[in-house]
């Protein structure tokens, strides 16, 4: 009897089943699995609902956050306050330029900064400003209505026929949209009006900076960043990309919140998902129901480069959404970094308001960061002719009653800040060379890096 074709056959299946052995088995999808690395102490998740304010919640949101590190404690600040202050500088704006320029609800976090400068800041319970506190937040028709009334104005100057009362007018709507601004005001039994109570929490406008990354302009250089809503024509330091993102990094590890405007109009970002992500795969190949899995397992992400995110800028897929609070870091078992965001949109999302935004989402989607310079590393500071600034940590003072308005002397602002620096925040469309230094500090009282 002739055995081989029986013994290669068993040999044959043999190796098949040596082969199917060491064949992979198909790697199942993995659920996202975050750990808190850095988490920084933020005040209540609000909800901006119909309005285009997200600047000043979220400018608002990181200025509370600063107070808490400054051992000042918890306060809510007014964002309709600033909102209001802003559309009055918009409103002049578009009719002293005829109309050539930006009008609507957006704004970017210099605005926020420039409008505490000049008019102060407010507290929510004293100045929420909304006529009707029953009824959501929306400002379609007051921003309709504001448009009109300017280019009214604007046809009446080309007449030489407009009022000299123009700008009364302007507020006379502001009040009936907001309400009116009161003179001063009593907060936890002390009088202020909005520039004292300013200076009371110690918030400097002009201690914070504004950060970009892109390669249409020098790197180490300031540039008028080109977004619809830069209607001030605020001033950003442009940093590479990978510096940018060590001064994001550095300010969280040492107890610095940041403010974020970034693009959230792509299909990497979900704020019911509470993720924002950039996937290797592209969106275009995937069926509806591997778009949906993908905010539910981890997959891994592109590689972001400053050529990659120039492009995007170039192409409009990198846009001016929207400004967020990024209060924290987080590790993803098998993704790395993770930032935690605090969104203005209520408390949606398992995540109650918050949301995960990977490191590749920040590197590619980011058109700005704002943060104290404080929380700069040294050479970056140094690259800005800035300096640390001194940065006692204070306890609130016990409220005492509160005096009778004509005894209230609004605090003075601090005569440490050079008038080169008080010029150009009095007016903030002044061409700005590289900034000037902060006062050099005496070394005994030089603070130490954190």
């Amino acid at each position: 009897m002739n055995y081989r074709p029986i013994f290669t056959a068993l040999l044959a299946a043999l190796f098949a089943m040596t082969l199917n052995a060491q064949k992979p088995e198909p790697q199942k999808p993995e659920p996202y699995e975050f750990k808190p690395v850095k988490m920084l102490p933020a005040t209540a998740v609000k909800d901006q609902q119909k309005t285009g304010t997200c600047w000043s919640f979220a400018a608002s949101s990181l200025l509370e956050s600063e107070l808490m590190r400054m051992g000042k404690g918890e306060h809510n600040l007014s964002e309709m306050y600033t909102v209001r202050c802003i559309y009055r500088q918009k409103c002049e704006n578009y009719v002293r330029r005829l109309g050539a320029a930006q009008f609507g609800q957006g704004g970017l976090i210099h605005d926020k900064f420039n409008a505490i400068q000049k008019d102060g800041l407010m507290p929510e319970s004293v100045y929420p400003g909304r006529k009707n506190p029953s009824q959501p937040l929306d400002h379609t028709a007051l921003e309709t209505m504001l448009k009109t009334l300017c280019d009214t104005f604007i046809a009446q100057a080309k007449r030489n026929e407009l009022a000299d009362d123009w700008m009364t007018q302007i507020e006379k709507t502001l009040d009936k949209e907001f309400g009116p601004v009161p003179t001063t005001f009593v907060y936890q039994g002390v009088q202020y009006t909005p520039t004292s109570f300013r200076d009371f929490l110690g918030v400097k406008p002009e201690h914070y900076v504004h950060l970009t990354s892109f390669a249409h302009h020098p790197f180490w250089t300031y540039f008028v960043l080109e977004v619809p809503d830069n209607f001030s024509n605020g001033q950003y330091y442009n940093l590479p990309l990978n510096d940018l993102m060590r001064c994001l990094n550095h300010a969280l590890q040492n107890g610095y919140t940041v403010a974020w405007d970034a693009d959230v109009s792509n299909p990497g970002f979900s704020a019911k998902e509470g993720l924002a992500i950039v996937p290797d795969v592209d969106w275009k190949s995937r069926t509806p129901e591997q778009a949906a899995a993908v905010f539910k397992y981890w997959e891994p992400e592109k590689v972001i480069t400053q050529e990659m995110r120039q492009r995007a800028f170039d192409r409009l897929e990198t846009q001016d959404d929207h400004l967020m609070h990024i209060t924290g870091m987080l590790n993803e078992t098998q993704g790395g970094l993770f930032y935690a965001v605090k969104n203005s949109w209520g408390e949606i999302s398992e995540r109650k308001g918050y949301l995960y935004a990977s490191n590749a989402y920040l590197r590619m989607n980011t058109i700005s960061l704002s943060m104290h310079v404080n929380a700069l590393p040294r050479d970056i500071q140094q690259r800005m002719s800035l300096m640390p600034v001194p940065e006692g940590r204070t306890e609130a003072p016990i409220p005492g009653p509160a005096t009778p308005p004509a005894q209230t002397q609004p605090r003075t602002r601090p005569e440490s800040v050079p008038e080169p620096t008080q010029l150009r925040l009095r007016n903030p469309n002044l061409p700005t060379t590289p900034a000037e230094q902060y006062p050099r500090p005496k070394a005994a009282e030089a603070p130490k890096e954190r």
